[in-house]
């Protein structure tokens, strides 16, 4: 029983309280215990000072009593507000601590691409934005409301039990039946449904579609407004709709909770107007007890309300994380140290790999060995394994089956943050800091002289001065194309290279520059790392044709691997891939630029 309970998130919700602030949890949960009896104690002050006034007794102390309950009553509320507010506040930021560093503390990255998370870690990552709920600062106040509405019907019942052991039996037993009788209202089920989450998905997609930037173009070059706005408000009408009908479900106990709540009271009044009027029972009694009885009925507006359920599951989410991301993201680091590796070559054997929940590996039996010193550049069609390669090599992942050898040594025995230090890398998604252009081209340290030879070698100098902030949120901030981003990442690369790099690896790292552009940064990059080892995974063959060797990938498998004169003179699928692209091109030899330039 007791593990079911531990097992509910709104349990694990209240054990975060503490953890997130000992002094500010106490402090609530004392105001809210505080706040809920006072309501008894107020029945119980106008009693004795009802009861002073029938029997002509001092009115002082009855006065004094019903003053302070009355202030308390009034005082507590804005201050219990302000603890709340605070608490939720360090509450939230707190479940963001946990996030954050259950994303980022593990060495691989298998725990942000296992899709089997994305729910959970959805649900974290925008709990306090306002997106599915109010922040949890304010989802505290609407909490408090309902627990108090509890303690204080449960506080009055122990009240009218000096008037009679039963009568709060029958009271309290009739107002929790409410819960139970409208128990489909109290589960949200008319927000848990499929139906009805898929209605708001669609309702939201619509939305975002209309108040977001990147679609705007789009909607209005095609006529989708119009579009937009009949899908969103189709959603929502379904949507309102099927609340409704969940509102519907509960005509027929709402009836029944009608009845009980009645026949109890009227069981109960009658019986105090009975005494009352026998003598059995004093005025000041019956003022006390009528309004214990009335207190009574909070029961039935109290409990876990709708903003503990919406607090509560990402806290469940962000628990359930923790373990789950320590588990899908864990590494094990070897002892070897990495420097001035490789020497010799980095070979791939009969390496299997497989992302997390998938059926299928996307590299299976795949064997390549790579020359230190050398330039390798890997083409395939999408799919083909490319990108994983890079991940597998950063060590990002490690394979389920074979290993990756650095001068014949299993990659998983060198120190992790040693071999990524041995690494410079520009992926396809690379990152854009809001931060000075130095520390974009070298986020690690490294001397201004050698950011902006690198940011020459790359094509980007003279962009900005090395203090420039790199966004436009910033005042003097400045942002660039997509290309100039493009030579920044790539200018990253090549002072890593400078700051003792060995390996360089670029995956689509001049996809957003033109041809031309591609072509003089390429020779640029090779010119800039001759004497480390050079990876490149590309579409562009006007590229990868001036690497050592090239490496064509199919199904995770090497199937040609050569030089671009070996494998066009082959006439396999390199050749086949380079003629169909150079055909697109061929009206740029006259513009200074062919396929065919010598390399």
């Amino acid at each position: 029983m007791m593990d079911r309970i531990r097992a509910r998130t709104e349990w694990q919700f209240f054990g975060i309280l503490p953890k997130a602030s000992p002094s500010l949890a106490s402090a609530w949960w004392a105001l809210l215990l505080l706040r809920g009896v006072l309501p008894a104690l107020f029945a119980v002050a106008m009693g004795v000072l009802v009861g002073a006034i029938a029997q002509h007794s001092s009115l002082a102390m009855p006065l004094v009593l019903a003053g302070i309950v009355f202030l308390l009553l009034n005082v507590l509320a804005p201050i219990h507000l302000a603890v709340g507010s605070n608490l939720g506040s360090r509450t939230a930021a707190w479940l963001y601590d946990q996030l954050t560093a259950a994303c980022i503390s593990p060495p691989g990255i298998g725990h942000l691409e296992d899709a089997r998370l994305t729910t959970d870690l959805t649900m974290a990552r925008d709990f306090d934005l306002a997106i599915t709920g109010p922040p949890l600062s304010i989802c505290m106040d609407f909490m408090a409301v309902e627990l108090l509405a509890m303690v204080g019907g449960l506080a009055s019942c122990v009240v009218l039990a000096a008037y009679t052991w039963w009568a709060p039996l029958l009271l309290a037993g009739a107002w929790l039946a409410t819960h139970w009788l409208l128990r489909e209202s109290a589960v949200w089920r008319d927000r848990n449904t499929d139906e009805v989450r898929a209605a708001q998905r669609q309702a939201e997609y619509a939305y975002r579609l209309a108040v977001d930037a990147p679609a705007a173009k789009e909607l209005r070059l095609f006529g989708l407004s119009a579009w937009t706005v009949d899908r969103f408000a189709s959603a929502r009408r379904k949507l309102l709709d099927l609340q409704w009908q969940a509102t519907r479900l509960r005509e027929r106990p709402v009836l029944w909770s009608l009845l009980i709540v009645l026949a109890a009271n009227v069981i109960v009044f009658w019986l105090m107007a009975r005494d009352a009027a026998a003598g059995r029972l004093a005025l000041g009694r019956l003022v006390m007890f009528a309004g214990a009885a009335m207190g009574a009925g909070t029961i039935a507006f109290g409990g876990l309300s709708w903003a503990l359920d919406g607090a509560a599951a990402p806290a469940g989410a962000v628990l359930r994380l923790r373990p789950a991301m320590a588990d899908g993201g864990k590494l094990v680091s070897g002892s070897r140290p990495a420097a001035g590796l490789p020497a010799r070559a980095i070979r791939f054997r009969n390496v299997r790999f497989a992302y997390p929940g998938a059926s299928e590996p996307i590299l299976s039996g795949f064997d390549l060995t790579i020359p230190a010193g050398s330039s390798l550049a890997i083409v395939g069609q999408n799919g083909a394994g490319k990108t994983t390669l890079a991940k597998l090599l950063c060590r990002l992942y490690d394979p389920q089956e074979g290993a990756i050898e650095v001068d014949g040594v299993d990659l998983r025995e060198f120190e992790i943050d040693g071999w990524r230090a041995r690494l410079a890398a520009v992926f396809q998604d690379f990152i854009h800091f809001e931060l000075p252009l130095r520390d974009n081209v070298a986020p690690y340290g490294a001397p201004d002289s050698a950011i902006e030879v690198s940011l020459a070698e790359a094509g980007a100098a003279n962009l900005a001065a090395l203090d420039t902030v790199l966004s436009r949120a910033y005042e003097g901030g400045a942002d660039f194309s997509g290309g100039q981003w493009q030579r920044i990442a790539l200018a990253r690369a090549l002072c890593a290279v400078k700051m003792g790099a060995g390996v360089v690896l670029l995956d689509e790292p001049t996809a957003q520059l033109d041809v031309r552009g591609e072509s003089e940064i390429f020779e640029r990059i090779l010119a800039a790392t001759r004497r480390a080892t050079t990876i490149l995974i590309s579409h562009r063959f006007s590229s990868v044709r001036r690497a050592d060797r090239i490496c064509v990938l199919e199904h995770g498998r090497v199937i040609e691997l050569g030089t671009h004169d070996q494998l066009m003179a082959a006439g396999g699928r390199y050749r086949t891939m380079f003629d169909l692209q150079a055909s697109r091109f061929e009206g740029e030899e006259d513009e200074g630029f062919s396929l065919d330039a010598p390399a």
